[in-house]
């Protein structure tokens, strides 16, 4: 393939290699060239033109395929206007001459057709530069378009069109010549020549001003013609040509108009015109369009549908603003077309008719309007309601005899009914809460008017206005409850009239069924109330007989809605006491019950399985049914990827709402309500706007066929075979189209029963049984209709999958393999190669592999049958089938497929659609099986690689949107496997101009594909859609004031014609992509434009800063102006002007189609939320990017060092407005999501400091847009899951410390002070909207919040108390514009919250209390009030605990706080005399359970309350916190435990009951195994540390009213653990427990202090430094370890000493290690520290225990000295060894020091403490000048043995030089006196201590 990349084709290279791959190299040289001839230097080009056109003009002749023609031709015009254009009329004339040719062969065709394929690109290219010569071009192609067949005149017609493109206005001499000689060609038999007519004429129209006057109804004629047994395709292009020819016809281009006189078509006329198209018959067409059909014969459906869409076209290209102006009109003509007789002929019709009416609205009011825009729409459909519902009432209210037509009317009436409430329901739906207007503003009247239609004589209008209602309440749920109410009330006072019976029930049952899609729900009363008014209806249902029908109709309907509440207690007395009233429908009733079997498990009624099955069979087999019925499941039970057999992609289309109606089943597509009025309040399935139940007859066998299925596998196989031969005679006797229903329905049952097998994984059942399956299976294969055919291929493969056996398998494959080769019809053909593919497809590679082989090549041998594209199709989809299933062992047959493959795509004609987009799947399949194999180098794949490549490109290129969609994700697998190999500058262009496609499944496949790219390459992606944007701007003069979210192209032609141009502007692919989440509503593509948007958020946010910040500002720009249409320019059409020519057109200022300001719709609220929330998501980047985002000192600099660096901080007030603007918009999610960013914002930028202001944080600034984006979330009627966000956002923004002014705190604090006023008012108190929970939900959260100030009121107030008072200075260098630090009192936010505290630590205490109660086990249920808690209600307790499990932390936190500061001196009756505000004091009682006694409590029996509930609430939640539990709720349970033990009550309480600090030490040791952070380590270290020092308290308390009792007895040394024996009891001892989860955080952290970590294998024995977090960890841990033994009698002491000592010993040896700043680490302090404490312990020094004791010490010391480091720390650290020796004032412990020469440090300074000085030494005792002898004579003999070491010493502390020479003088004073006194001279005596190894 190499060798055909060069600018000349390599003829040598094309020679050398076989026929069969000359086109394969020809079509990659000319892919090459199509590139490199853009990019070639022009001289190059100049300079090889000759040779160059002489071998593409060579190629026109050699028979070039489909796709070779197309690139042949754009490179040899590419050519000519890059190069020199003189030779091009030699070009033109040899290929007119060849068009010319006589010679009709089929061998000859693909050279006239490479010619036709030229002229057109030359003149799309060239246009008026080839002038002269277009009459006689034109006159050519039309000539032989009068004879040529179907292939040449779709080519001769885009020839045309491209003719006419590039000539503009300069080729009117032909306009009329090509419109007559193509306007026949629109009736073609080929669909492929009609949609080729139709794009000519869409050309034509731009110019031939003929065509949208004179023509016009010839026209319309004509199209109506062509939509007559048309496909999919040909309705879009000719739906396009019709409304765009109308469209013109009322608002003509200016320029044409004014150079021809002309007569615009007024808007009457147009739709005149159209509706005629609407409501036709068949051929037989009167000409006068005026004049309306009589009624009588059957109107087109395919007409019908193919005009809907050409309405929706019309309205498109004439734009929003249009639409907006003439609404009123258009809604009034479109509501009369679904009056009309014609179109509601029947009741099926009557529903596709208000099908497409809907459609119409939907596609036009639901995209081109913005949302203001939207509501002026929805106040005239009201009005459009209400006008009919008057005309009603009159007709009703009429009693005369002239009532015949106005029955008629009451029926043509309820369809309008239909459509206009359907749309109203949606626009509300879609408008969410932003539709609030429409229902405040008392003039519009809306719920007035639609709740009138429930008293409609029509039930499906009434069920339409029951509709409407539930779309209102789920858009804005605090109507719900009104709606709810009024209804029962108008139920209640209109009983006697049947329609408000019905209607009204019907309203309450949708309203119900809107419940779940409200977040906050209902008031569980009200559902009592239903059940009530339910019964009350079945009660007197009989009463009245007239009323009988609709009372039992309503009352079931009614508990039918209720179920979706949830199961209801009542319902099966009512059941039992009203059942016989069920007998109202008979299918419904079978219906109802063949849902409900299914729903059970058969086992259930196994008993019934004969009489059900009979019943069953006899459905679905048409026994009693004359009807020939057909069921709806049959295509969704094949296979998904069988839907280009099926055609059932059109399910995946825009159109798919009408396209339904075509489809050949029964009834497809004619969904409606009132055929199961159930169906108001079930969830609505997946995808579907408004339920659309089929017919009764439909949905009844539907029901039948799937329970079919469910029951199946579990009958016997005798009654299996009974059935299955039952099922083959019904075919045989069955005739002609009933024959047919009956084989779909039994095929339907059959694959739903093998499902059912296959689901159970059981078997078919013995021969005779597979034998009876088979014969029917085998029968369809050879079946004319394709859909049976597809059923049975997919019934084979699932009986195979079933029986599972080999020889079986091969027996069915066998018959296929013989049959394939002796047939020769179509149908056996496809039939078979279709099982062939479902077998492998179910069975796999490995259980099909023989037949691998046989299999491949038959396929590849039909696919080559040119002659049927069916047939072709057929074997390509299987083989497909069989690529994908056989995985790895396709391999060996993959080139000879690649290569058939290819040489299809290069041959077979573009019509044949299906064939390409099976040949597209192959290619797919293909890929996936070489897999990432095709990285390689190796020649084999290098060839496999470029095969796929140019099998990508040909598909790409095709003009089918499938086969584009198909290519599409065959790049994508590409790109997954090989991903340097697929050129991402050319694909992500064609991607987005793909997004604007009028194809959904292409949209679908451009932007999953996105996704992918997006994930890996972000950056490139959006840098190759952004040469689309240059590009653009090169070729026109791009428009100005583009607004980034105009749907640009699309804004004109929505989704149902979107032109090919693509609209990227500076805002890129992100900003398209924004844009298409406003008017895409399919599910799966708005989740993956999500989830690109997402990947390449993650990639490029942080890089890109400025830029994404302004896209998420435009969006939300639009939330505070929700302006409709704010115009913007567009470019002209590229058609009328072409840069370089000026002609007439451009004198006129163009004000006709181009200029007609289309408006672009600003962007809709879901799309504002997903922009709040990217909001965060870039917060959230950048917080782990770079820290210089949140520092604005940082921030500045860096932007000064370079310009482009782009930081966070910079944008804050960007950020703070986008908060503001969502927080504050109409739509709830929106609010929510800008509180949230508000928040993130808070908590990201509270701390950071403002440069030029000190002292100063940079949010302070904000304080005003912060208290207003917070002050309408406080409003009365704001629902309680954004008070509750507001509530959180207000204490972060108190707690956060940016205000310090109390006056400016005062304003977000008086609104949790008006929150307050509102819990207190209680339960039940307020007129209720939602769920009690929601409630519980606001006053938890408000709670919650004032729990979270207080707790920072605290700790601003602690730290006040404990910084040292400062004098405040009134110095003049600090400015008074900005008050000092310290400016405030310390307690400030202390004075905000006192006031309310009384009231506030009630309710913390009551919530608390509620709390505990709900988090206990099931089995404890029954101790839980019967009326709930103080903030709860029993029914809706389990959605109340979650609210509790969000808020409960915080409080226990606040409470704690407020116990220690006051509370436990405060019982509750004195808190609610201080608390004079206390509106109710009785309505949160904390001690409800307790009832009238509360008040007999004493203030010690409150507190011991209030510690069991403390104690209880945090030990149940530290047992097991759930992983997803916040961290924050650990951190402030710990942080309250060690606020309550502050306390001196709680130290006595936790002491006094020692198994409670035992209880609460192991669950710490529990949350320790499953919760790492250093942060709550350390938490839980000071909550142990508290539980040691209260026990400590206690023992000393205990010991001192001892030693008073017992001052002359001993008996007091066995106070404290361990006793007389020792021993400590695991699971009893305080002391064990401390012991055992200290010793589990060392080893955490220093893993060697246990042998089991140290012997491990695993465990790597380094010394490494401790991390900061680690080292503090490690010194609390060693402070409360030396605290320990205080806790014991001496006995236990020894018992715990060893352990303790060691573990001290080892961590100073272990962290002694020298810092190079000479810090001392904590460790280190806290074990020197440890060791005095020990040493110092007084309670050890028994008789018994002296000796032992001593022991441990010495070799303590002797383990430390001997390990120590050379010269550590010199003076500060010995200190504290000193302090231990000291202590002891005993020499043996000095002797132990002297273990080696490096201890100098620690021994000089230790002696010279020794020394006395003069004064002291005359009155020391004789130990202390014996200890001081001692040290001076050691010092004056280690001076000179180390004397480097001593002087180094001496001189780091010049204190201890001072000391040891005063000493020494004294010592020499002394020794002089002595000697004075004592001149005899004595021996030297020696020390009384003898030393057991010499020192010295």
């Amino acid at each position: 393939m190499e060798l055909a990349h060069s600018l000349l084709l390599n003829e040598e290279a094309l020679a050398q290699i076989t026929e069969a791959k000359r086109p394969v190299f020809i079509f990659e040289w000319l892919r090459f060239l199509d590139k490199v001839l853009v990019a070639a230097n022009k001289t190059d080009v100049k300079e090889k033109q000759k040779k160059l056109v002489e071998q593409l003009t060579g190629l026109i002749s050699s028979s070039p395929g489909p796709p070779t023609r197309k690139l042949l031709a754009k490179n040899l015009a590419a050519l000519y206007s890059i190069g020199d254009s003189f030779t091009v009329f030699q070009t033109l004339d040899k290929c007119n001459d060849i068009i010319k040719n006589k010679d009709d062969t089929a061998a000859y065709l693909p050279t006239k057709l490479a010619a036709v394929a030229c002229v057109g690109a030359f003149y799309e290219k060239m246009g008026r530069i080839l002038g002269s010569a277009f009459p006689e071009t034109v006159n050519n192609l039309l000539k032989s378009l009068k004879n040529a067949e179907s292939q040449g005149r779709s080519e001769i017609l885009m020839s045309l069109q491209k003719v006419l493109n590039g000539l503009g206005g300069a080729a009117a001499s032909s306009h009329r010549d090509i419109y007559k000689n193509a306007r026949s060609l629109l009736t073609d038999r080929s669909m492929a020549v009609r949609c080729a007519v139709a794009k000519c004429l869409l050309e034509l129209q731009n110019e031939a001003v003929f065509m949208w006057t004179a023509e016009l109804e010839n026209i319309a004629t004509l199209c109506f013609k062509a939509l007559e047994n048309s496909n999919y395709g040909v309705r879009v292009a000719v739906s396009k040509l019709l409304g765009t020819v109308m469209a013109t016809a009322l608002m003509p281009k200016q320029a044409t108009v004014m150079r021809q006189n002309v007569k615009r078509a007024t808007f009457d006329e147009v739709l005149e015109l159209m509706a005629t198209g609407f409501l036709r018959g068949g051929s037989g067409f009167l000409k006068s369009g005026g004049e309306m059909l009589k009624v009588g014969g059957s109107v087109n459906r395919e007409v019908r549908v193919g005009v809907t869409q050409a309405y929706v076209v019309f309205v498109t290209t004439l734009g929003g603003q249009w639409l907006e102006r003439s609404f009123a009109t258009f809604l009034s003509h479109v509501l009369d077309l679904v009056s009309h007789p014609r179109a509601t002929q029947t009741h099926v019709e009557a529903v596709y008719s208000r099908r497409c009416v809907s459609f119409i609205l939907r596609a036009t009011v639901g995209s081109l309007l913005g949302e203001k825009a939207q509501i002026a729409a929805a106040k005239e459909i009201c009005q459009a309601i209400g006008k009919q519902m008057k005309a009603v009432e009159a007709v009703v209210n009429d009693t005369s005899s002239e009532n015949k037509s106005g029955a008629a009317d009451i029926a043509a009436s309820q369809h309008v009914m239909v459509c206009a409430l359907q749309e109203l329901g949606s626009l509300v739906q879609s408008l969410n809460a932003t539709a609030s207007p429409l229902i405040q503003e008392a003039s519009i009247g809306l719920l007035e008017i639609v709740t009138s239609v429930l008293l409609h004589p029509s039930m499906a209008a009434r069920l339409a206005a029951a509709w409407c209602l539930r779309c209102v309440a789920v858009a804005l749920p605090f109507q719900l409850t009104p709606f709810l109410d009024r209804c029962a009330e108008r139920l209640n006072n209109l009983k006697t009239s049947p329609e408000a019976v019905s209607g009204y029930s019907f309203a309450m049952a949708a309203l119900l069924g809107g419940v779940h899609q409200c977040p906050l729900g209902i008031p569980h009363a009200k559902g009592k109330m239903v059940v009530s008014i339910a019964e009350d209806l079945l009660r007197t249902a009989a009463q009245n007989s007239r009323l009988s029908l609709q009372r039992t109709q309503a009352g079931w309907l009614l508990l039918g809605a209720l179920m979706t509440l949830g199961t209801i207690a009542s319902i099966p007395s009512v059941i039992k006491a009203h059942g016989a009233h069920l007998k109202a429908s008979a299918a419904m009733v079978r219906l109802r019950l063949y849902d409900i079997l299914a729903l059970l498990p058969p086992k259930t009624y196994e008993g019934s399985f004969n009489a059900l099955l009979r019943e069953l069979v006899a459905e679905f087999t048409l026994t009693d049914n004359s009807a020939n019925t057909t069921t709806s499941l049959l295509r969704s039970l094949c296979h998904y990827d069988d839907s280009v057999l099926l055609g059932s992609w059109l399910q995946e289309t825009d159109h798919k709402s009408i396209e339904d109606q075509l489809q050949p089943n029964s009834a497809s597509g004619s969904g409606a309500l009132e055929h199961d009025p159930s169906s108001i309040y079930l969830r609505i399935p997946a995808g579907e706007a408004v339920p659309g139940p089929l017919p009764l007859g439909v949905s009844v066998i539907d029901a039948s066929v799937a329970l079919f299925g469910v029951v199946f596998p579990h009958v016997s196989y005798k009654h299996r075979l009974q059935m299955l031969d039952h099922f083959a005679e019904c075919v045989k006797q069955a005739k002609g189209v009933r024959q047919q229903a009956v084989q779909l329905n039994i095929f339907t049952a059959v694959l739903s029963a093998l499902k059912g097998l296959a689901e159970n994984k059981s078997t078919l059942g013995p021969e005779e049984v597979r034998k009876s399956a088979l014969t029917l299976v085998m029968g369809a294969l050879d079946n004319p209709n394709p859909i049976l055919r597809c059923a049975a291929g997919e019934a084979l493969g699932r009986m195979a999958q079933v029986v599972g056996e080999a020889t079986f398998i091969a027996r069915m494959a066998q018959y296929s393999f013989d049959k394939l080769k002796s047939a020769r019809d179509v149908v056996s053909r496809t039939g078979h190669s279709l099982a062939l593919g479902c077998l492998h497809r179910y069975v796999g590679g490995i259980g099909s592999g023989q037949h691998l082989k046989t299999s491949v090549s038959i396929l590849l041998a039909l696919a080559q049958d040119g002659t049927s594209s069916e047939v072709q199709t057929w074997s390509l989809h299987s083989l497909a089938l069989i690529v994908d299933s056989s995985g790895p062992m396709y391999r060996g047959y993959v080139e000879p497929t690649l290569s058939l493959v290819l040489t299809l795509l290069l041959t077979v004609p573009p019509s044949h659609t299906e064939v390409h987009q099976c040949l597209g799947r192959c290619l797919g399949a293909i890929i996936t099986t070489v897999g990432p194999e095709l990285q390689g180098n190796g020649a084999t794949i290098s060839t496999i690689r470029s095969s796929c490549l140019v099998g990508c490109a040909i598909t790409q290129d095709h003009s089918d949107s499938l086969v584009q969609a198909a290519a599409i994700s065959c790049l994508q697998q590409l790109h997954m496997f090989a991903p340097r190999h697929v050129n991402l500058s050319s694909l992500v262009p064609s991607l987005c101009v793909h997004l604007c496609s009028s194809h959904l499944l292409l949209r679908r496949a451009a932007v999953a594909c996105l996704r992918q790219l997006a994930q890996r390459e972000a950056a490139e992606v959006c840098e190759y859609a952004m040469s689309l944007a240059k590009n653009a701007g090169d070729k026109e003069s791009s428009s100005g004031n583009v607004n980034p979210f105009a749907p640009g192209v699309s804004s004109q032609s929505d989704i149902h014609c979107r032109h090919q141009g693509v609209n990227i502007t500076e805002t890129g692919l992100e900003g398209l992509l924004f844009g298409m989440l406003d008017r895409e509503t399919d599910r799966k593509l708005c989740s993956d434009i999500h989830d690109t948007l997402g990947h390449m958020l993650s990639s490029l946010a942080v890089e890109k800063l400025s830029h994404w910040l302004m896209l998420c500002k435009d969006v939300l720009a639009a939330s505070s102006d929700m302006s409709t249409a704010t115009p913007f320019s567009s470019g002209k059409d590229e058609e009328s002007e072409k840069k370089d020519e000026m002609d007439d057109d451009t004198m006129f200022t163009t004000l006709g189609e181009e200029d007609k300001s289309k408006p672009f719709v600003a962007p809709r609220w879901a799309t504002r939320v997903f922009a709040a929330d990217c909001l965060c998501r870039i917060i959230h980047l950048c917080e782990n990017a770079d820290q210089a985002h949140f520092d604005l000192a940082m921030a500045r600099s860096a932007k000064l060092r370079n310009p482009k660096n782009d930081l966070l901080v910079l944008h804050l007030s960007d950020l703070i407005r986008m908060a503001f603007m969502a927080a504050t918009d109409h739509s709830n999610q929106l609010r929510m999501a800008g509180l949230q960013a508000l928040e993130d914002i808070i908590k990201k930028f509270a701390s950071v400091p403002e440069p030029e202001f000190p002292g100063h944080v940079i949010l302070e600034q904000y304080q005003a847009n912060v208290g207003a984006a917070l002050r309408p979330a406080f409003s009365q009627d704001t629902p309680s899951d954004i008070i509750a966000k507001a509530c959180q956002v207000c204490s972060t923004w108190i707690g956060s410390g940016v205000v310090s002014d109390l006056n400016d705190l005062r304003r977000v604090h008086n609104l949790l002070v008006s929150s307050l006023d509102k819990v207190q008012a209680g339960k039940g108190s307020s007129s209720q909207l939602y769920r009690e929970s929601a409630t519980t939900m606001e006053k938890l959260a408000v709670l919650k919040a004032w729990a979270e100030v207080y707790v920072v009121a605290m700790n601003i107030k602690k730290e006040a108390e404990s910084k040292p008072k400062r004098a405040i200075k009134s110095t003049d260098d600090e400015d008074d514009d900005y008050g000092t630090i310290d400016e405030l009192p310390p307690d400030s936010l202390i004075t905000l919250v006192q006031p309310e505290l009384p009231t506030l630590s009630r309710l913390w205490l009551a919530a608390l209390k509620d709390y505990a109660l709900l988090t206990l086990p099931a089995e404890f249920s029954s101790q839980l009030p019967p009326d709930g808690g103080a903030f709860y209600t029993p029914e809706t307790i389990d959605t109340a605990r979650l609210h509790y499990r969000n808020s409960w932390a915080p409080i226990l936190h606040a409470v704690a706080l407020w116990l220690n500061s006051t509370g436990f001196t405060c019982s509750e009756s004195t808190e609610a005399s201080v608390s004079g505000l206390q509106k109710r004091p009785t309505t949160v009682n904390l001690n409800q359970a307790s009832g009238a006694m509360t008040s007999a409590k004493s203030l010690p029996e409150i507190n011991k309350d209030r510690m069991h509930l403390i104690l209880g609430v945090s030990i149940q939640f530290l047992c097991s916190p759930r992983p997803e539990e916040p961290v924050e709720h650990v951190t402030a349970c710990l942080q309250a435990l060690h606020t309550l033990l502050d306390s001196p009550y709680a130290r006595v309480h936790i002491a006094e009951d020692q198994l409670i600090g035992v209880e609460l030490l192991s669950v710490l040791h529990r949350l320790l195994l499953t919760w790492n952070p250093p942060s709550i380590q350390l938490l839980v270290t000071g909550v142990v540390q508290q539980i040691v020092r209260a026990a400590q308290d206690y023992l000393q308390e205990k010991q001192n009213t001892l030693n008073e009792d017992d001052m002359e007895k001993e008996s007091c040394t066995v106070l404290g653990e361990g006793g007389d024996s020792g021993g400590l009891i695991p699971g009893q001892s305080l002391v064990f427990a401390t012991m055992e989860l200290l010793m589990f955080i060392l080893v955490r952290h220093m893993p060697h202090l246990s042998t089991k970590m140290s012997d491990s294998p695993s465990h790597i024995a380094t010394k490494t430094r401790l991390s900061e977090e680690s080292a503090r960890l490690v010194a609390a841990t060693v402070t409360i370890l030396s605290d320990l033994p205080s806790l014991c009698s001496p006995a236990g002491c020894m018992t715990i000493l060893p352990t303790i000592l060691f573990l001290i010993a080892r961590i100073l040896k272990d962290t002694a290690i020298k810092s190079a700043d000479n810090q001392v680490p904590p460790p280190v302090s806290a074990t020197l520290q440890g060791i005095k404490s020990i040493v110092t312990l007084s309670i050890v020094k028994t008789k018994e225990t002296q000796k032992q004791w001593t022991a441990l010490i010495r070799s303590t010391l002797a383990y430390i000295l001997e390990y120590s480091q050379p010269v550590y720390s010199c003076y500060e650290n010995s200190q504290a060894l000193y302090t231990v020796i000291h202590s002891q004032n005993n020499p043996c412990c000095c002797l132990c020091l002297f273990t080696g020469v490096q201890l100098l440090a620690l021994l000089v300074p230790t002696l010279i403490s020794y020394l006395l000085d003069e004064k002291s030494f005359a009155s020391a005792s004789s130990a202390s000048k014996d200890l001081h002898e001692f040290a001076l004579q050691n010092l004056m003999h280690i001076g000179p043995l180390y004397p480097h070491a001593f002087k180094t010493v001496m001189g780091a502390a010049p204190e201890l030089k001072v000391r040891l020479e005063t000493a020494v003088r004294a010592s020499q004073a002394s020794k002089a006196k002595a000697a004075a006194r004592q001149p005899a001279p004595t021996t030297q005596s020696t020390p009384t201590i003898k030393l057991k190894t010499s020192f010295f």
